[in-house]
């Protein structure tokens, strides 16, 4: 699982669109990836979107900077301790998705056996201090090109950085903050990525159950200089290039067969920083309310004004490393006093009085913030409990009026109200809850940045998932998926869950179309070009195809030499289809042969052997399998076969297939449809004698030059086929060439669009040389 951290759905859009992320954009469109939108939750932040990903767990923290209720003290969740004490409640709600598997850049481990450059375990230092000499310089040598290339990008990001250093002074921007701004971005957005992928490939080829990796720099740089910005797309670049080297290394691992799950936490929004539109600091706006109220605390904690960019740096190493990047500004601790105390790092913010306030003074307190300190939304409780969220425009309930405050057309209204409720009533939540957006309002951020998130806007909440279009997800009613519907899915796919969950294939097409999709395959039992033995990987790349009928060659059933599998059934649970098989060898226990499969309501007419085989010759037993698929209120005959090596061997099988027993058979009336391995070119004499009956799929659809299939990695040859007869329309003919489909088999799939009209007169089929009508 690659997490592109701060990543908006309308941003990917934008990325894929101006060409920033090619590898992304080919997994759409050869490797039947899908966009999923999904909503982030609230806070839409890191933390909460990773406790509800790996532990189920709603809403955990009220926002990435909070009062701890144990402490009571201002916490900030890149804080070791704040992370650990969180995390350790989230063990005792949930099962950590991670459990076995590694975690790099997180918030939380999740479980995670192994855990790096996370709060609570900082960069790689204990595990290369323990590691021998040797190992370290054999890890060294054999990524000396990742080690090379951290180099080169490194010295290219440092010119880039100092670049934006020059050119933000010249913008008057504070020259501390920009200076300290050059060495952490290198760090977030070459080095901490580049280790990342190193031991993520390391833990692909050791056979980890689950991988999760964080890829900050996007964020990072969104946060400085806006979500929109140039620096954050060029940073887009180096992202996708990384996911491309994970994938392919997934591919590639020896041990296990490894899906590339992509997903955004949360997105960010363009915002204002509460400083540059009120000439102070939020912290400051807070004690003069207080004024107002007539009290005169003084507010305690780090400065509301700080932004979480530069902590981040601290998960590359230990203790000197935090020390080193102190200079820069980088805290690690936060006082603990019983004062006023503020939490506002981001869109979202908390005040915690020292004393316990009546009703009317936590009102009395949002409205001065509102109308006199211009925060876009003040929320309090009043005295029956009831929520109030109070705005220039006036005084809100919620979760009631939640459609008044975010918009009516709020894509994620449904969820939202919810979640908005349970951030404000967090036992963690202070008196006065405070957000930096309401509908109609420009987005404050209370932090010193160009790009926040945490908060409510479509913006900030609009994340998304790109995944295999097979990938078996929750049926939800709502048209986006949520962190607890990703997990789940994760669950169920590493087997931690029953195989019952709907499995979202895109069947569906409209109603009254007459366009069916069938596909042949020769499977190779189910071994792949690497030598893989995976049932499950024919059945998915069949699944992104979106058949209606599948026939299929080569399949064990039983058969020892495959781990005693029944392929046939095995393929058709998973993309949830009948199907028959027939034999053609059928030893004992043993068997191996050929099949059809199809989600339509199919009836079988008859299996059989093709002529050829002589006992004790080398040549393999050959057969047929010929079914009715209803379609439409129309029966549309389906045959499947494979047939043998030598050309007269063919001859003999194919003639068969065009006497009475099959083709001749009174009973096979257009629509007819024979597909199959035949072994056999266009040009050779077994098409051509096959095409005095039917006709070539491939060579109907106009304007279409044949496609080969033999072999999967380097197609020369045609010899898969679906042969129509003459009332048959070809609409489509696609041939999966993604690179799972390279190396499931040792063919590719042939996947075609056909036209069926129901027969509504006499439909006359060549058959040997003579004519006969079809009458239904």
């Amino acid at each position: 699982m690659v997490q592109v951290d701060g990543l908006s759905e309308a941003q990917l859009e934008r990325a894929l669109a101006q060409g920033e992320m090619p590898f992304l954009k080919r997994l759409i469109e050869r490797e039947h990836y899908q966009v999923q939108p999904l909503y982030s939750g609230l806070p839409s932040g890191t933390p909460a979107v990773q406790a509800e990903l790996f532990y189920g767990v709603r809403t955990a923290v009220p926002g990435f900077s909070f009062r701890d209720r144990e402490q009571q003290r201002i916490v900030r969740m890149y804080e070791p301790g704040a992370a650990e004490r969180v995390e350790a409640r989230l063990r005792q709600m949930g099962e950590g998705l991670l459990a076995g598997g590694s975690a790099y850049a997180d918030n939380f481990t999740g479980g995670a056996e192994e855990a790096h450059f996370c709060p609570t375990s900082l960069g790689w230092g204990p595990g290369l201090r323990g590691a021998r000499p040797g190992a370290t310089l054999l890890l060294l040598v054999s990524h000396l090109y990742s080690v090379l290339r951290i180099i080169v990008l490194l010295l290219l990001e440092t010119g880039l950085a100092l670049v934006d250093f020059i050119r933000g002074l010249s913008n008057g921007r504070d020259f501390l903050r920009e200076l300290k701004f050059v060495p952490t971005r290198v760090a977030i957005c070459i080095l901490m990525r580049e280790l990342c992928v190193i031991g993520g490939k390391i833990d692909l080829n050791r056979g980890l159950p689950i991988i999760h990796i964080n890829l900050l720099g996007y964020d990072e740089q969104a946060h400085r200089r806006g979500p929109e910005s140039a620096f954050a797309h060029w940073t887009l670049k180096g992202i996708d290039d990384a996911i491309g080297r994970l994938w392919r290394a997934a591919h590639r691992a020896p041990l296990r067969h490894y899906e590339v799950w992509i997903y955004s936490d949360h997105g960010q929004h363009p915002a204002r920083s509460y400083f540059s539109l009120q000439g102070y600091q939020f912290g400051e706006a807070v004690e003069r309310a207080f004024a107002a109220l007539g009290a005169q605390p003084e507010v305690a904690g780090g400065s509301p004004s700080e932004s979480v960019q530069t902590q981040r740096v601290r998960f590359l190493g230990g203790r000197r490393f935090q020390r080193l990047f102190a200079v820069f500004g980088v805290e690690t601790d936060s006082p603990a006093e019983e004062r006023l105390q503020v939490a506002a790092l981001g869109p979202v913010g908390f005040v915690y009085s020292p004393r316990i306030l009546a009703a009317q003074e936590r009102a009395f307190l949002a409205r001065e913030l509102v109308a006199t300190h211009g925060v876009p939304v003040a929320i309090t409780r009043d005295g029956q409990g009831d929520l109030w969220a109070r705005t220039t425009e006036g005084e809100f309930g919620l979760p009631a009026d939640t459609a008044a405050l975010v918009g009516a057309e709020h894509p994620h209204l449904e969820e939202l109200r919810d979640d908005l409720l349970a951030l404000c009533l967090h036992p963690d939540a202070g008196e006065l809850v405070v957000l930096g957006w309401r509908q109609g309002a420009e987005p404050v951020t209370f932090a010193m940045e160009n790009g926040s998130h945490g908060g409510t806007t479509p913006g900030e909440t609009g994340a998304f998932c790109l995944l295999p279009a097979d990938t078996a997800l929750p049926r939800v009613r709502r048209d986006y998926l949520r962190p607890a519907d990703l997990r789940e899915a994760a669950l169920r796919y590493l087997g931690r869950r029953p195989p019952t969950m709907p499995r979202r294939f895109r069947r569906g097409r409209p109603a009254g179309t007459r366009q069916l999709r069938v596909m042949t395959w020769n499977v190779h039992s189910c071994v792949g070009l690497d030598g893989k033995l995976s049932a499950r990987r024919i059945a998915r790349v069949i699944a992104r195809a979106n058949p209606d009928v599948v026939a299929l060659q080569e399949l064990d059933v039983g058969r020892a030499r495959t781990g005693g599998e029944d392929q046939a059934q095995a393929i058709a649970r998973y993309l949830e289809m009948e199907h028959h098989f027939h034999p053609a060898i059928h030893l004992e226990e043993e068997q191996y042969g050929d099949a059809i499969l199809s989600h339509l309501p199919m009836r079988l007419i008859r299996t059989g052997s093709l002529p050829g085989f002589r006992p004790g010759s080398r040549r393999e037993p050959r057969g047929a399998l010929w079914v009715t698929v209803e379609f439409g209120g129309t029966e549309v005959q389906v045959l499947n076969t494979h047939l043998g090596l030598s050309p007269r061997e063919r001859m003999r099988q194919i003639e068969a297939l065009l006497g009475e027993d099959w083709l001749g058979d009174p009973r096979c009336q257009a629509p007819v449809i024979l597909c199959g391995d035949l072994n056999a070119t266009p040009s050779s004499r077994v098409c051509q004698r096959l095409c005095q009956r039917l006709e070539d799929a491939q060579v109907q659809l106009d304007a279409h030059r044949p496609k080969n299939t033999f072999s999967s990695r380097f197609p020369a040859a045609r010899i898969d086929h679906v042969f129509v007869d003459s009332g048959i329309r070809v609409r489509g003919i696609e041939i999966p060439d993604s690179h799972l489909a390279r190396v499931a088999s040792d063919h590719l799939p042939l996947l075609v669009t056909l036209e069926i009209e129901p027969p509504s007169r006499p439909h006359h089929a060549k058959v040997s040389g003579t004519v006969w009508a079809d009458r239904r």
